[in-house]
């Protein structure tokens, strides 16, 4: 390709853990350890936001804070967001590993980008000590991108381009108009788009969605095309500027974004 130079992926939802499922059942026992019952669905909301900042805005929901209140004692505090982080982040690092499968496709358009001479390029809202276990796992199963930028690398996260920026100089690329940004979440999109990126939100294999693959199968098509449907307006509101269903959708999408730069079309 002569104008794009690269794509930056998202990990869970993206490129493994189809329906984004590790982090979900640790933030619900997370938080009912603390004596607070949240549910997935709540658990979802904040997706993509690094692990504190989502720690942060789930306490800041009224209904949320009231139970934390009730059970506490007190309105949560930052403090109380550092308690919990320091709960969470060890518990998620010990099952990412049963959520670390490939999402189908994904390998082969990685090796479909890297033969149109693109770079790889990943951020995620997992911290470090939980990247250091779903790494190794990835790189055995044939993915191992260019650069690695976590939540805490830098002193803010999504919804922020600080993480793309970081991803841009570990590549070597510029300028953002030559990037793409392929995310399952608004926070993640929001993250491109502040960066002057091409965004792709992949909604099937996502958070929005947020079912394994086999639960999506088993959906009835009526109850999947509704689900489908609100993933994708969900992922529409973000500004996103492509939707797809999963990663294995995404190259004709490169060679779109390659026509537009090619007449002179910016994000």
């Amino acid at each position: 390709m002569r104008h794009l130079k690269a794509v930056v992926f998202d990990w869970a939802g993206t490129i493994v853990d189809y329906g984004s499922r590790a982090p979900m059942g640790a933030f619900v026992q997370v938080f009912a350890s603390f004596g607070v019952e949240i549910t997935i669905a709540e658990a979802r909301r904040p997706m993509g936001l690094p692990k504190w900042d989502h720690i942060d805005a789930l306490l800041r929901d009224p209904s949320i804070a009231a139970r934390w209140q009730a059970a506490r004692g007190g309105m949560p505090t930052r403090e109380d967001v550092d308690r919990i982080h320091a709960v969470f982040v060890p518990l998620n690092a010990r099952v990412v590993t049963d959520y670390a499968d490939l999402i189908p496709g994904a390998l082969e358009t990685v090796a479909a980008c890297r033969a149109r001479g693109l770079k790889i390029g990943s951020t995620t809202g997992y911290t470090r000590e939980i990247m250091e276990r779903l790494v190794p796992v990835a790189a055995a199963a044939g993915y191992a991108p260019d650069n690695l930028v976590c939540a805490g690398d830098l002193p803010a996260g999504r919804p922020t381009p600080l993480m793309m920026y970081r991803t841009f100089a570990d590549l070597g690329v510029y300028p953002p108009s030559a990037v793409v940004k392929v995310d399952d979440t608004e926070p993640g999109i929001a993250e491109g788009l502040a960066a002057g990126c091409w965004t792709v939100g992949v909604a099937l294999s996502g958070n929005a969605m947020g079912l394994s693959r086999e639960e999506v199968e088993a959906l009835p098509e009526a109850e999947y095309e509704r689900r489908l449907a609100r993933a994708r307006a969900e992922l529409d509101r973000s500004g996103a500027h492509v939707i797809i269903d999963s990663v294995e959708d995404l190259v004709p999408v490169l060679d779109l974004f390659e026509e537009k730069l090619a007449r002179g079309e910016r994000p």
